[in-house]
């Protein structure tokens, strides 16, 4: 991908304090992007925009809770503010809850639905009247999971909404192709980051089961997430990318 591929574009990432988000605004941004970030900790999310911005990027920090309807309208708002209009959304933020389907608890359901489901369609809908008013054209992308393909043990909500967001992809190019904004996904498998290195054998499982001997890196995932929301895409809509290192192809179990 050339340099400043994203020059004169806006972009508002969610779930952007560290890991996967943060990569992605760090990448984009390095490529001539202005980002809206986001993240529910306001002390993360500020580090975070900050160490983007001492890269030379273009970027504002916004702490709220990317589930809350109000706060989506607020952050597409800042964007337009900020940086006169806003062409780019990728709905990152999302929660795992793990737990036993025969006893997972309503409230935990309740939370997986309204930040990985309601959040991400509702960036979508905000995201895509503002771009639609802009007759500028534009690309949202929502993060899915390898778990919306495959079944992993006590993660059946979880799986359940990144499955619902790769169908939610597909409906949105009915609803927003004539306006020019496509609208993909990709699924991460096993990827690397300050949560998952907290699991003292998580590197390890996860390099013995993928076929590729490695979990995924942050960058790994930003790279695939950077394709589908460029100009070199603008023919792409509807699609995943699952970024897994061929896990999906085998599902070795890590249990």
């Amino acid at each position: 991908m050339t340099a400043n591929n994203f020059t004169g574009q806006v972009a508002i990432v969610t779930g952007a304090g560290q890991g996967i988000g943060f990569e992605i605004a760090k990448q984009i941004a390095q490529q001539g992007a202005a980002v809206l970030i986001n993240d529910v900790s306001a002390e993360l999310v500020a580090k975070a925009a900050d160490a983007i911005c001492k890269l030379g990027g273009n970027c504002i920090a916004l702490a709220g809770d990317a589930a809350d309807i109000n706060f989506i309208q607020q952050m597409v708002d800042t964007a337009v503010q900020h940086f006169g209009m806003l062409t780019i959304a990728i709905a990152n933020a999302g929660i795992t809850l793990f737990g036993d389907f025969l006893e997972y608890p309503v409230q935990s359901l309740q939370s997986v639905m309204n930040l990985n489901l309601q959040g991400s369609f509702f960036l979508a809908q905000r995201a895509a009247k503002q771009i639609i008013q802009q007759k500028s054209g534009g690309s949202i992308l929502f993060m899915s999971s390898v778990t919306g393909h495959q079944a992993h043990k006590d993660l059946a909500a979880y799986g359940m909404t990144k499955a619902g967001l790769e169908m939610l992809a597909k409906s949105l190019v009915i609803e927003l192709s004539p306006y020019q904004i496509t609208v993909n996904t990709v699924a991460p498998g096993a990827t690397l980051t300050e949560r998952t290195m907290e699991d003292a054998g998580y590197q390890d499982t996860w390099s013995r089961i993928t076929p590729m001997g490695r979990p995924a890196t942050v960058q790994d995932v930003a790279a695939a997430v950077l394709f589908l929301v460029s100009p070199q895409a603008n023919h792409i809509t509807g699609q995943n990318i699952v970024v897994d290192g061929g896990w999906t192809a085998v599902s070795t179990s890590p249990y």
